[in-house]
């Protein structure tokens, strides 16, 4: 089953976002952020997010975007390639990371790895990369005296800044081959996606989302470990934005009653009582999107729709909800306090918690 939406805007209003600490942008070294933090620039604050890898499967930067939220002004970290060596992964950014983060109005600063050492129990892997301080440090600049959109910023960055970084991580990369003895990946995967740039960003967003689409198929066919599935039911959605720009994502569950539609994101624990505050906020990403959406169709019929973001364990006797929350003998009282937040979460940007017994 596939699912078609409209997205014209973001509102919402995060009340799960960290306690972030405040840095000085002066002498600063991005490198040793943490992954989420404030950065104060002669007075003026933002939120700063970094990612590990492009992929957004990794490491959860969206729960490290979604910590800035409250932020006035948001700014993520995205490296545009990561090469682990010839024995770990190599992956490169697609253009529906780029959007959504548009999207959520956050401002990309496309970065790369300058350095790197050796892993110690891989010969042909390398850990410990490090971002070019200098370049990264001069985008942020550029982005505090930028007054237009973030979409028109991370357009405009893809543009020209894209064949830069691309040789610079050539560049750096045969660096630390040569220093540190370690084979990477063939340069012609990094050249192939160098292709994409000259023709402009048209181009890259045709091939990013040709690999979205394609990941999307695999992961309606995929019930991943961390999903613990009632309907074992997954379901397509691409949303549009007012761009023309289409995201591919999918839905973990999908039930339909008359004109309604429920469309859930499933978080599973086996062994804790509550999944992963990483997971959570995971979902919560989608929920920001879902608790937005318009024009949301499936085979041609609109329907009303209600996001739901479902947390399971094993270790859950009995449905948690508002009313029991505070008797709840198996939730300590962190846990009580992410789900009051929670809750409340849902209740401001319209939509439902479910926590129940999984598998």
């Amino acid at each position: 089953m596939e699912i078609t939406a409209k997205i014209t805007g973001i509102k919402y209003k995060p009340f799960l976002t960290n306690k972030l600490e405040v840095f000085n942008f002066k002498n600063l070294d991005i490198n040793d952020l943490p992954s989420s933090c404030i950065i104060n620039y002669d007075g003026f604050n933002f939120g700063l997010s970094k990612w590990v890898s492009p992929k957004r499967t990794r490491s959860y930067p969206y729960e490290r975007v979604y910590n800035t939220l409250s932020t006035a002004k948001r700014i993520t970290i995205i490296p545009i390639i990561k090469d682990e060596g010839k024995e770990g992964d190599r992956d490169f950014i697609q253009w529906d990371t780029v959007s959504l983060m548009s999207l959520l109005d956050v401002f990309v600063v496309f970065s790369y790895y300058k350095t790197a050492e050796k892993h110690k129990s891989g010969k042909n892997k390398i850990t410990n990369q490090q971002f070019d301080n200098e370049w990264t440090k001069r985008k942020i600049s550029e982005i505090k005296n930028y007054h237009s959109s973030a979409l028109h910023w991370n357009l405009k960055e893809i543009e020209y800044s894209f064949p830069y970084l691309i040789q610079k991580s050539k560049e750096a990369y045969n660096s630390i081959s040569k220093k540190l003895k370690v084979e990477f990946h063939n340069e012609q995967g990094i050249d192939l996606f160098a292709k994409q740039f000259m023709q402009g960003v048209n181009e890259f967003m045709i091939t990013s989302r040709q690999k979205a689409k394609e990941a999307q198929k695999r992961e309606v066919k995929t019930i991943q470990p961390k999903e613990s599935l009632s309907t074992l039911t997954k379901a397509k959605i691409t949303i549009e934005n007012y761009l023309g720009g289409k995201y591919y994502f999918t839905v973990d569950e999908l039930v339909i009653q008359k004109s309604t539609l429920f469309l859930i994101e499933d978080k599973h624990s086996k062994i804790s009582i509550l999944p992963s505050i990483g997971d959570i906020k995971d979902g919560l990403l989608k929920m920001i999107l879902f608790s937005n959406l318009k024009n949301v169709s499936v085979s041609g019929k609109e329907y009303k729709i209600i996001p739901t973001l479902k947390l399971t364990s094993s270790r859950i006797k009995d449905e948690i909800t508002i009313s029991n929350l505070n008797t709840n003998k198996f939730l300590s009282e962190k846990d009580k306090d992410i789900l009051k937040k929670l809750f409340k979460e849902a209740h401001e940007n319209n939509f439902e918690v479910l926590i129940k017994k999984g598998l």
